[in-house]
């Protein structure tokens, strides 16, 4: 039998990476944050002041980048050049300068290549926003994890401000609206749901209830494909 792929999509702040950690977690699966490599990146571009509308300059920039995943106590840590990035990477500014190399067609393949090589190495929870219509398009098991943007806007403002950042319950979920429309709306590789994808609503879940309700549809998934 093969390795198992699993493929969850949605947009930010729908809590893919806190819901897929876990998941991946209890299933022996390897854990991939897409999203924290796209991350790694706008930082890199953000440390040498190069405009997150300069598509030339990110673009010319990946060949002085490297990005590694390194795994340590069961956590993933993002490493930029070897310097570890993990908490860096998790600011408001960040996630913006994300969801912009995200839509520069060399970012998108330097990184295509990486993940797709992961996926044949052992079974693994792929989580981000085009893994089950682009990345791995085969993949067993799609998942389209959403909420609602208000839902969405109160969950990460309290994980920022828990983290000490000064921010409004407004500001995040102007940001959480903005971010959906240039991730939907972007031309390549745009946020959608995969005609094959399970949609899963959290809106009304806790985080345990969201976490069970992924475990449950990647049995069923992978027991369909063994029978």
């Amino acid at each position: 039998m093969g390795y198992i792929s699993v493929a969850i999509d949605g947009p930010s702040g729908a809590g893919k990476s806190t819901v897929a950690r876990a998941a991946a977690a209890r299933l022996g699966y390897v854990y991939v944050d897409t999203g924290a490599m796209y991350r790694a990146i706008g930082l890199a571009v953000c440390r040498r002041g190069i405009s997150g509308e300069d598509a030339a300059g990110i673009a010319a920039a990946l060949p002085e980048i490297e990005i590694r995943l390194a795994y340590q106590d069961g956590a993933q840590r993002v490493l930029l050049n070897d310097e570890d990035v993990s908490d860096a990477i998790r600011t408001p500014e960040i996630a913006h300068y994300a969801s912009k190399v995200s839509a520069v067609p060399e970012v998108r393949q330097f990184l295509l290549d990486v993940q797709r090589d992961m996926a044949k190495k052992g079974n693994i929870l792929m989580d981000g926003r085009d893994i089950g219509t682009v990345i791995l398009p085969d993949a067993p098991v799609k998942i389209f994890l959403t909420a609602s943007a208000e839902t969405r806007a109160e969950r990460r403002y309290l994980e920022l401000a828990e983290k000490g950042q000064q921010v409004t319950r407004e500001s995040v979920l102007h940001d959480i609206v903005e971010r959906d429309r240039q991730d939907m709306t972007r031309a390549v590789a745009p946020l959608r749901q995969a005609e094959d994808a399970v949609l899963l609503d959290t809106s009304e879940m806790t985080l345990e209830e969201s976490i069970d309700a992924v475990l449950q549809i990647i049995r069923k998934k992978t027991e369909d494909q063994t029978k």
